[in-house]
């Protein structure tokens, strides 16, 4: 058996004491986003497992999108990423 090379980290820990890995990231052809999975991605950047411009690659991001998720994560956590709650988080 072969492990494929890859740059960066196999794994990660998170500040909360969570490990996730490569393989816990969201397929590369997802096209539904639910606040999880958006969370997810944020936290995997954050924690360099993936590099940003990887991720905007890889699940065809815009840089603006993946910006909005971050503040998003950072005031309110994965609770603003939820669409149903846009209007609760939105920033006037």
């Amino acid at each position: 058996m072969y492990i494929k090379r890859v740059d960066g980290p196999r794994q990660v820990t998170l500040p909360d004491g969570t490990v996730i890995s490569r393989a816990d990231l969201p397929p590369a052809e997802t096209r539904r986003w639910v606040a999880r999975r958006k969370a997810l991605v944020v936290r995997a950047v954050q924690a360099g497992l993936i590099s940003r411009e990887a991720a905007l690659e890889r699940y065809a991001l815009s840089d603006e999108e993946f910006s909005i998720w971050e503040s998003a994560v950072a005031l309110h956590g994965e609770a603003g990423l939820r669409v149903t709650k846009i209007q609760d988080y939105r920033q006037f």
